[in-house]
Formats: structure tokens, C-alpha cells, sequence
């Protein structure tokens, strides 16, 4: 029987890449490199058809939506709203990706991991008459950056996704609007869902503790006993609300200057609290094939929040598909844009999407 090692990292990079550069790559923020910016406005945007396709099926159509955060540096978050073909008045899923480089799509180019789960997620609930909007986060694929790492915070991630959501409930074509998250995305959304209006709130692979424990568990027997007393010191410290100027070099990856303000304000975030703040009905989705999240934490998430519904997909990976435990399984997964959705993951989801 195989036995799974649980981590934030794809199991293919855990074993080729450096600790401290995987962990940076994974679990942070892409690196932007604009200047900082004051606090944003929302300005809303025109929606732009995007190019036909000869193979859009005709049960969905796509086109372009960006969100403008006006600023004297603007910030254009550039999205795909996919619209369902029969469906005059659909309700409408706003869809937020996971940490790191992933783009709007669920793909990860820096990494070569290319499987298109977002995109295949919604377009199967089109197919259910559910419209979506997924999108590049900051500095991620076709978005502008407008902000510094120095600068960054996961606040600024939550702020977007909910300005998106105020769009979208001001938007006369849809019926109704639901927050998606994906992995981290799960914790935008439950931050956003707070700040703007949403029927309800869909969470698919999200971790319920913080990200303090989740580095302590991807180092815990992985560094030398110097640095790894070395990293729980600056752990500890930012979990206090502090920097930490003197960081080892030999973490520079994961705890440089730059990024440690993020890293405290991701850290602060409790995503089983977060959830339970929530005001509107919840639908927390775990896949028993998931290396990179416990089906603890599915359970954990379902419990923080009152009336939760939890359900769990038999062999789902932690990029929505059909997997095992093995790892050659378990890389089909993150590199095959061709394998399907999991069995039993998007007829829930839409039926609690038509239910609220």
C-alpha cells in the first residue's frame, strides 16, 4: 500500500526542488515588480468578446471580462466569463484559483504543470446553466502587476476577488451570484464573501489550519537542527506580527525582506475562522485522492461553519481529477489537460449553486 506523504507541494517537485525555492514558488505569491500604489478604486469595465472557436461547443460561449482597480498605477485583472447557451437569466460562479503562478485556467507554465481543471470546472457547470468568471490574479498571466512583493498581502488578493463579486452582483444578466476557491483560493473567497454580497460560497480543497503550520510541517525533519531552530525562530516571530531582519541566508527564498510582510498577513488568517464568518450557506468539497490537503481539513472547515454541507469525491485529486495514491497517478493528474473532472464533483456543486 502506498503511503502519502501530505504537503502544499506537487509531489513532483518535492523531490527534485530545493525546500526553501519550493516552498517559495508554491505557497507564495508570484514575484511582481511594479512600484507600490495607494489604496484602489473599482472601476467598472466594458466586456470584450474574445475570438470564436471552431471547437466552443454550443451548449457554452466565452468571452473576455476584466475588472479595472483605477489607481495612479491601474491594475487590470483580465478574466474569461464563460456563458451558458440556454440559460437567459443564469445564476453566475466567481471561480479563484490557488496560491503561486496559477493562472485563471488552473495551470502553472513556470512549473510546466498544465491541467486545465478551472477551465474544465466551468465548463461543465455551464453545462449545467451556470455562468462563471475565472481570472488572472496580480501579476499572474494576462493581468497587470500595479503592486510590489514589498507591498503585497493577501488582504490585496481578498480585496480583488470581492470587488470581482460586486461586479458581478451589479451585473443585470445574472440571477444570482456564488464564490468559488479553489485550494488557497478557498480562503480569498471565504476573506471576500465577507466584503462583498454572494448567495453562497463553494470552498474545494482548502486547508482549515493557518500557514504557520503548514511550513512547520513541510520543514519538520527536512532542515539541519541549526537551521531548522533558525526557521522556527523567524517562524515564531512572524507569527507574531514581525520581521525578521537577520533571516538565514540558507531560507532566503522563503523568508527574504521582500516577501515576510505577506507571509505575516497570510499567516494571521485562521481559514476555518474565516469560513465561519461567512454569511451565506457553505458547500466545503474534499477529494479523497488529494496528496496536498487531508480530508481533515475538508472536515474542519464543514464544522467551523454552521449548516456547512460537506461532501467528498471518491479518487479526486488535488487538481479536481481522477487519481490514485500512486504517483505516476497522481502526475497524470497535474500534467493532462485531456483527463476529465472527477466523477461526483460538479453535479453537487451545481445543485447547491441552483439551491441558493
Amino acid at each position: 500500500m502506498t503511503t502519502r506523504t501530505r504537503t502544499l507541494l506537487p509531489f513532483t517537485l518535492r523531490r527534485t526542488w530545493p525546500l526553501a525555492v519550493a516552498l517559495a514558488a508554491i505557497a507564495l505569491p508570484a514575484t511582481l515588480h511594479a512600484r507600490a500604489e495607494p489604496p484602489v478604486t473599482v472601476a467598472a469595465p466594458p466586456t470584450v468578446p474574445a475570438a470564436a472557436s471552431a471547437a466552443t461547443p454550443a451548449s457554452w460561449s466565452e468571452v473576455s471580462m476584466d475588472l479595472t482597480i483605477a489607481g495612479p498605477m491601474p491594475t487590470v485583472l483580465r478574466g474569461t466569463l464563460t456563458l451558458p447557451a440556454h440559460a437567459a437569466h443564469p445564476r453566475v460562479a466567481l471561480i479563484v484559483g490557488g496560491s503561486g503562478p496559477t493562472d485563471r485556467n488552473g495551470n502553472t507554465p513556470p512549473m510546466g504543470l498544465r491541467n486545465q481543471h478551472l477551465a474544465l470546472l466551468a465548463h461543465a457547470l455551464a453545462d449545467r446553466g451556470i455562468a462563471t468568471v475565472r481570472y488572472d490574479k496580480r501579476g499572474i498571466g494576462a493581468s497587470s502587476g500595479g503592486i510590489d512583493e514589498a507591498t503585497l498581502r493577501l488582504d490585496t488578493y481578498a480585496d480583488d476577488a470581492a470587488a470581482w463579486l460586486r461586479q458581478l452582483a451589479h451585473d443585470p444578466r445574472f440571477a444570482s451570484v456564488t464564490a468559488i476557491g479553489h485550494s488557497e483560493g478557498a480562503l480569498l473567497v471565504s476573506m471576500a464573501a465577507q466584503r462583498a454580497p454572494v448567495a453562497s460560497l463553494v470552498a474545494i480543497a482548502g486547508t482549515a489550519r493557518r500557514a504557520s503550520v503548514l511550513i512547520r510541517e513541510q520543514t519538520a525533519g527536512k532542515l539541519p537542527p541549526p537551521l531548522a531552530a533558525e526557521n522556527e525562530r523567524v517562524l515564531a516571530s512572524l507569527e507574531a506580527g514581525h520581521v525578521v531582519a537577520d533571516a538565514p541566508e540558507a531560507l532566503s527564498a522563503l523568508y527574504r525582506p521582500s516577501v515576510q510582510p505577506y507571509l505575516i498577513s497570510w499567516i494571521a488568517r485562521d481559514p476555518a475562522a474565516e469560513l465561519k464568518a461567512v454569511p451565506a450557506p457553505v458547500l466545503v468539497v474534499r477529494g479523497e485522492a488529494d496528496h496536498q490537503v487531508p480530508l481533515a481539513d475538508g472536515a474542519a472547515l464543514a464544522q467551523a461553519h454552521a449548516g456547512a454541507v460537506l461532501v467528498t469525491v471518491p479518487r479526486m485529486s488535488h487538481v479536481l481529477k481522477a487519481a490514485g495514491d500512486d504517483d505516476a497517478a497522481q502526475t497524470t493528474a497535474l500534467v493532462s489537460p485531456d483527463l476529465p473532472l472527477a466523477d461526483g464533483l460538479v453535479g453537487p456543486i451545481a445543485d447547491f449553486i441552483d439551491a441558493h
